[in-house]
């Protein structure tokens, strides 16, 4: 099997599997161009020669899921790892820190990744199926491209979902562990209503029909997060692909202002995101286009997983406190190696 790319959306039982029989995914260079097109998507964070916009053609589309044929899909090998320090961590959040205090960015995302060897990497299949069980409230994907390697994703961010007229995105941001009374702090509250804000700002140069509930606390995983749904129409499918363009990247995983943020973030962390904080799901398939952020990921290979986390940073941000809110997020898919 060349390219597929295995799903269940949030809430539900049936998996859903997109199969491209021959050839490769196609490769798009802007967003804008995803408006007329049909398959499903893995986007990366920013798009480029070496990672580009792949679409995979939708051959073969079934619920009645081959898990045999899956279980052995190969991974590659990972290129040379090396250890991420705490050290560059602490570079980098002080490079952004002092950005933020300067009033040059009203806010910024920091990442990072580690890479876990392993000498007998598990099943991706089992991988996924423990996902599943693990994270019902989330969006659940296994996919491989030649181009991409193969990733999954545990990821509880829609960035657009709809069908006809009918279309929803959220504003998804702020993180602490869950538990059934979550009080928030100011900095995360303000975290989500920068992104909130940003939303409904792009929207607005779409349609007039919209409207935001929230935000409210909701869980993923052993996380909770502060969402606001955005509910609105378009009168035609033909706006998507701008739409998507205008979306993406989000404040929840680039910064403000966002080409500023964008820029300042791909020369100064330490490490390529490459798929991470992109966006990955299918698109008019069946009629219906789920899109979501790639967080709570990780890219697997023939010798281990790289995994990746990030988190929002205001001025009055602190380190050790970032740091942590990384390591949890980086559980998600730590505890799915771990457990399986």
């Amino acid at each position: 099997m060349s390219s597929f790319a295995l799903f269940r959306l949030p809430y539900e039982q049936q998996h859903t599997l997109i199969q491209q029989t021959s050839g490769i995914p196609f490769e798009v260079g802007l967003c804008a161009e995803l408006g007329r097109l049909t398959g499903f998507v893995v986007a990366p964070f920013v798009a480029s020669a070496e990672r580009p916009i792949l679409v995979i053609r939708p051959d073969v589309v079934t619920h009645d899921i081959p898990w045999c044929q899956l279980a052995d899909a190969p991974c590659q090998d990972a290129p040379s790892a090396t250890a991420e320090p705490r050290s560059d961590y602490h570079i980098d959040f002080a490079n952004f820190h002092a950005h933020l205090v300067n009033g040059d960015f009203s806010k910024l995302v920091l990442s990072r990744s580690i890479f876990i060897p392993a000498d007998s990497p598990i099943s991706p299949i089992e991988l996924y199926q423990k996902a599943c069980d693990s994270y019902p409230r989330m969006m659940i994907i296994l996919v491989s491209t030649p181009q991409s390697g193969m990733w999954l994703a545990a990821t509880p961010e829609i960035l657009l979902s709809g069908r006809g007229e009918q279309w929803q995105t959220v504003a998804l941001a702020g993180t602490m562990p869950f538990s059934e009374q979550v009080l928030w702090s100011d900095k995360n509250i303000q975290e989500q209503r920068y992104v909130a804000t940003y939303i409904t700002e792009q929207l607005e140069q779409f349609t007039s029909d919209f409207k935001e509930t929230g935000p409210r606390t909701v869980r993923a995983g052993h996380l909770a997060h502060l969402r606001s749904d955005f509910y609105f129409l378009l009168s035609g499918t033909d706006v998507v692909g701008e739409l998507i363009q205008s979306l993406h990247p989000t404040p929840a995983v680039c910064g403000l202002p966002k080409q500023q943020a964008l820029r300042f973030i791909l020369q100064n962390e330490h490490h390529h995101r490459s798929y991470y904080s992109g966006f990955m799901g299918p698109l008019f398939v069946e009629g219906k286009t789920n899109l979501f952020v790639t967080l709570r990921c990780m890219e697997l290979f023939s010798n281990g997983y790289r995994l990746y986390a990030g988190g929002g940073i205001l001025k009055d941000s602190r380190e050790e406190q970032e740091w942590q809110e990384t390591e949890i997020k980086l559980d998600t898919m730590r505890n799915i190696i771990k457990d399986v």
